[in-house]
């Protein structure tokens, strides 16, 4: 990796421990305004009052929600898209580009890919692509990697494995993925892909200690970290959440451990 690249990734990676915790906010695109994303000012400066290494935008929100003000996070341009109002809202079109994530001060950018979909090949072409642009410009890449489509199992650890292992194909500096369920599964993800794994935080928790023991089980095998959106800006009290989660991923805390941080069990 090339001196450019490398300082942008080292801003999203922590270098001190190859971990990241990473929080997407790009859901208002898909879905419309959730809550704890309607007032994006507040949501970002909470990510920052929470220690979080980096947040993912896109690029229209950028300016709106104030990020200048936070310039310790790192900061990630998303650059596909879709809604949930399409008739194939799988289809993820590329809404950006990397020579404008550079003009707006990227750390990186990251693309979703949905494997299985019938627009698969497509999507599957632009990520070539913007890996091609990413290695000229400098600019690590984040690839969101799901296994999405026709009678596809999404939480299969086979196909996970397989979902890390083609975006680290295509060129991606680090991988996006569902967690599997156990660490002895998500530890063959994690193997097999050679570049940095997160965990996605999938549907909504019913409770603090399930994301928690779901981040260490990840943890214990070899995973990178986490870019999980709803289950910590939808949290009650999201900036105590992300200390305890930061005392996980950087200081390897144990569940019971985040948990009395933030006062709870």
């Amino acid at each position: 990796m090339e001196v450019g690249a490398l300082r942008r990734f080292n801003r999203i990676i922590n270098p001190k421990t190859g971990r990241a915790i990473i929080v997407p906010m790009d859901h208002g695109m898909s879905d419309g305004a959730p809550r704890g994303l309607k007032d994006m000012v507040k949501a970002i400066h909470d990510m920052d009052a929470g220690m979080a290494d980096a947040v993912l935008l896109h690029k229209g929100l950028i300016h709106k929600a104030d990020y200048e003000s936070h310039m310790r996070l790192g900061f990630i341009m998303h650059i596909s898209a879709s809604t949930s109002l399409s008739r194939r809202p799988n289809k993820k079109m590329l809404v950006g580009d990397v020579e404008e994530a550079v003009r707006l001060g990227a750390d990186a950018v990251s693309i979703h890919i949905n494997l299985g979909d019938d627009d698969e090949s497509m999507m599957m072409s632009d990520a070539g692509k913007i890996a091609k642009e990413c290695s000229l410009w400098g600019m690590p890449l984040l690839m969101m990697v799901y296994a999405r489509g026709h009678d596809v199992d999404s939480y299969d650890p086979r196909n996970i494995a397989h979902c890390a292992r083609v975006g680290a194909e295509l060129g991606a500096d680090i991988v996006k993925v569902p967690y599997t369920g156990d660490p002895e599964t998500f530890a063959d993800v994690v193997e097999d892909c050679g570049v940095p794994v997160l965990i996605a935080g999938g549907p909504k928790l019913d409770s603090t200690r399930k994301l928690l023991e779901m981040v260490h089980g990840s943890l214990q095998a070899g995973g990178a970290g986490l870019s999980v959106g709803r289950n910590v800006f939808e949290h009650p009290r999201r900036v105590e959440l992300l200390h305890a989660l930061r005392a996980m991923v950087h200081g390897n805390a144990s569940v019971e451990e985040a948990l009395e941080l933030m006062g709870e069990k």
